[in-house]
């Protein structure tokens, strides 16, 4: 019996010297900081001890548009759209608990009451009333949910490749993920039991790289920049947890009759080729909302407003400016 203790003891060995090696410990969080929350950067605390991470910029008496990124996202996923609109608007985004810079919530709480919740305390600590509320994906799905239990503070919708309706028929023998579909590797193994949490300390450059290549398109979007920023705030302290905890529960999606209530006019974006949530659930939110317009990109996957930044803006500026918003000159500032 000796023999298979020694065996035993050499496999173990091997494995904890594999990990050692492999081992991709949580970021710092002040250098993460100092690299990503320059100006105009700010850290505004909301209840339960959540110190969220954030970006306001443009004239604040200009009408306020809060957007809201995806899961394993950050704020600066907006980054085109935000420079865009900004002369124009007042554009506010920030990340969401268990994400970029705002790290993990102190409850671990990551249900789609509490990112609700985490929308509204945003906004009070902004003084904005009333807003437009954008969402790519997850962001999506939450703004949805916002929309739905706040009807009274949501003066637009803008749904970017969003979840948050049923699972489309195409995708509904894979198990879906917090953004409603699949068909993506970082997905996966995050939800396979036992790998996943080798994945909340083992966590290779290479998996992200491979993850973001498949979420998108326009390939040449996913350039070294944008690996690193994935990868490292991923890595900041609580969010690979936070990531655990959000993908181990179930899809929970509006219902249609939940969906079907929201009367906040509303634009819908899809890439065509988006493989993580299809067209086809694109197709039904504007089936079944009562006041949307749906804008489709051809050869776009998952992140349209980063694959096709100028064609997204300029449909959103249409949009934006056929609806009763009033807006400020550039020079009418703070």
């Amino acid at each position: 019996m000796k023999w298979l203790f020694r065996i035993a003891a050499v496999l173990i060995a091997l494995l904890v010297t594999v990990f050692l090696i492999f081992r991709t410990p949580d970021t710092d969080a002040e250098a993460m900081i100092a690299k990503y929350g320059g100006n105009p950067s700010q850290f505004v605390e909301i209840g339960s001890g959540v110190r969220v991470h954030l970006r306001d910029e443009g004239p604040r008496g200009a009408p306020a548009i809060v957007l809201l990124h995806g899961s394993n996202s950050d704020l600066h996923t907006w980054d085109e759209w935000a420079n865009g609109l900004s002369a124009d608007y007042r554009v506010i985004r920030f990340d969401q608990v268990g994400h970029g810079l705002t790290g993990g919530d102190p409850d671990d709480d990551y249900s789609i009451a509490n990112f609700v919740e985490d929308i509204g305390e945003v906004a009070d600590a902004l003084d904005l009333d009333r807003f437009v509320l954008g969402g790519n994906s997850m962001g999506g799905k939450h703004a949805l949910a916002f929309a739905a239990a706040y009807p009274e503070r949501v003066g637009g919708l803008v749904l970017v490749d969003a979840s948050g309706g049923p699972i489309p028929d195409e995708v509904r023998n894979d198990e879906a993920d917090d953004d409603g579909g699949g068909g993506n590797i970082g997905f996966t193994i995050a939800r396979l039991p036992g790998i996943n949490k080798i994945a909340e300390q083992i966590t290779p450059r290479s998996l992200i790289a491979q993850s973001l290549e498949q979420t998108v398109s326009v390939k040449e979007v996913v350039d070294d920049a944008m690996i690193d920023r994935y990868w490292e705030l991923l890595r900041f302290p609580g969010n690979r947890a936070a990531t655990l905890a959000r993908f181990s529960a179930n899809y929970d999606p509006l219902t249609e009759a939940q969906i079907a209530a929201i009367q906040a006019p509303t634009l819908i974006i899809w890439g065509d080729e988006d493989r993580l949530i299809p067209l086809s659930a694109g197709r039904w939110l504007d089936q079944t909302m009562p006041n949307s317009d749906l804008v489709v990109y051809d050869g776009v996957g998952h992140l349209p407003q980063k694959e096709v930044p100028d064609a997204t803006l300029a449909d959103l500026r249409r949009w934006l400016d056929a609806q009763p918003f009033s807006r400020v000159s550039a020079t009418d500032t703070n």
